[in-house]
């Protein structure tokens, strides 16, 4: 019995170890490639990234500023299909979705109001389903313009 409850201990340190060095990899990911999407835009500080699977899709919340020029810039792993983002208020009113822009990796924008608004982002599939699905990261990167 004491034995099991030590392998159980050491797996369960394996695990939490890879996960850990997975989100670490994601945010390199995020830091090394993504943040070059935001172009003049200042980045907020915030590193957003996480390992998505083919269909899979992610939610995030974010208050942004009146009067204020933003970019959202999303990017995903070379080995992942397309990545889909759109852009809701708190009424759910889709403000902006990158499937009606070519899947374009960024946004800019202005708001009139100050508001939360909640971005979903979802790995698309690719039109060969594959036994083993795609998986790898995925990130969400802010910036604002200096005036």
């Amino acid at each position: 019995m004491k034995r099991i409850v030590q392998i159980s201990f050491i797996l369960t340190l394996l695990l939490s170890f890879n996960a850990f060095n997975a989100n670490a990899q994601c945010k390199g990911f995020a830091k090394k490639i993504c943040k070059a999407e935001l172009g003049e835009y200042t980045h907020d500080g915030n590193y957003h990234a996480a390992i998505l699977v083919e269909g899979e899709e992610a939610e995030l919340y974010k208050t942004f500023y009146s009067d204020q020029d933003y970019r959202v810039a999303i990017c995903g792993s070379d080995n992942l299909p397309a990545v889909e983002f759109k852009v809701m208020d708190a009424s759910k009113n889709i403000l902006y979705s990158n499937a009606e822009n070519d899947y374009s990796r960024t946004w800019d924008f202005k708001l009139e109001s100050s508001q939360q608004l909640k971005l979903v982002v979802k790995v698309t599939t690719f039109e060969n389903e594959s036994d083993d699905p795609a998986s790898g990261c995925v990130a969400i990167m802010f910036g604002f313009k200096v005036k």
